[in-house]
């Protein structure tokens, strides 16, 4: 099919839940993409900071095709080679000693907000726990996570919203401090807010959080889905704090690519999660973990961190640059290669106007343009990224 058979045939039949943009992608490879038609983009997305690797990286396309040819699912009532093996290593590699998998950031955030209620249950004696969460974050759009969530726009239409949840300041320690009542069980933040606009926290941020869950006995969780598995810098971007949490939720570029989510925690909070209490048909499965592990092994092995740091560095240094030509450009926020840029008005047009030139970026809210590229990317990447940019902004 070319584009346009594929544009009208999902307009006739996919549920129109999404604003697409006029492209049907069909191939990648690294940082490049081409649709149907033949035409080239390149990719300063990476499918919402999924692609970390870029795209079909050799060591995680090899590893699904040999699991592929081995066994694709068997249920959790049995146990699991891959699923092991990536659970030891995710626990060798963080705070956890304990991994719940599933399918996506969503179910990863459902299954932590259930163990902090369980845990606040069983542990602190509260009825009915409640979690405080952050105004402008994001944590999913199950009804659980969009209730977490502290965005109404994404809560728009679907009341009655699960209660338990209060929404506090991002970045205001103390009006986490305030919001603590005798109900509270938890406290779950993004380390850097992605969908809220690429928000960076002050330093010491996370480990006051820490310090007033420990002081209270609350829990501290941490959803790195779209900070997780080196898109700060580091492995995960708490580890730039110091600290760790309680609960860590992961997914996005934990695949990359290939759909998978994770709970970690550590041993204290995660047993309290017994046989039955929780579960995911699909979650963990042989391929999945496959394709974890892999990109695990990709991440160790193809300097993507110091990449990472590098290339962040020079992106939001040669932003900089830019915002001396155009004065659209308000704030330049971000952590490694999660980056924001501040227009300060809807980026919607500045988005297909790359999109034309063949440069895909996204939204991170109305009026942030949000630059998350594959870790791989290069510094000619990055350059041709902002000829296009000095073209477009006004």
């Amino acid at each position: 099919m070319n584009s346009q058979e594929i544009f009208t045939l999902s307009d006739a039949h996919v549920a129109p839940t999404y604003r697409r943009y006029p492209v049907a992608l069909v191939r990648g490879r690294g940082m490049k993409l081409w649709d149907a038609d033949g035409r080239e983009y390149l990719d300063f997305l990476a499918g919402i900071a999924v692609c970390n690797l870029g795209h079909c990286h050799s060591l995680v396309t090899h590893a699904i095709a040999e699991q592929a040819k081995r066994l694709l699912h068997v249920s959790n009532l049995y146990y699991i080679e891959p699923q092991a093996s990536l659970a030891a290593e995710l626990c060798c590699k963080s705070f956890a000693q304990k991994v719940f998998f599933c399918n996506s950031g969503a179910e990863a955030n459902e299954a932590a907000i259930k163990l902090a209620r369980r845990y606040g249950h069983e542990v602190r004696g509260v009825a009915e726990g409640e979690i405080i969460t952050m105004q402008r974050s994001f944590h999913g759009r199950t009804m659980a996570t969009l209730s977490a969530t502290g965005q109404e726009k994404i809560q728009l239409g679907y009341q009655p919203l699960l209660t338990g949840f209060t929404y506090v300041p991002f970045d205001d320690p103390q009006a986490v401090v305030r919001a603590i009542t005798s109900k509270t069980c938890a406290v779950m933040v993004e380390p850097v807010q992605g969908e809220g606009g690429v928000v960076v926290p002050r330093p010491g941020y996370l480990q006051e959080l820490r310090r007033i869950c420990d002081d209270h006995g609350l829990l501290l969780i941490l959803d790195e889905v779209q900070t997780g598995l080196g898109r700060t810098g580091r492995l995960f971007a708490h580890q730039h704090s110091g600290m760790t949490p309680d609960i860590m939720t992961l997914a996005k570029a934990l695949g990359a690519g290939f759909p998978i989510g994770a709970m970690l925690a550590t041993d204290k909070v995660a047993n309290i999660f017994g046989p039955g209490s929780h579960a995911s048909t699909f979650g963990g499965n042989p391929l999945a973990c496959s394709a974890a592990l892999a990109s695990l092994k990709a991440i160790d092995t193809d300097d993507i961190l110091a990449n990472c740091q590098r290339q962040g560095v020079y992106l939001t240094g040669r932003l900089e640059t830019l915002r001396e030509r155009h004065a659209c450009i308000k704030e330049i926020r971000g952590l490694g290669l999660m980056v924001g840029v501040d227009l300060g008005v809807p980026v919607g047009d500045i988005i297909q106007r790359c999109l034309e030139r063949g440069i895909l970026v996204g939204p991170a809210g109305e009026q942030t343009l949000r630059l998350t590229p594959p870790l791989i990317v290069t510094e000619a990447d990055i350059e041709t990224l902002m000829t296009v940019l000095d073209e477009v902004l006004p």
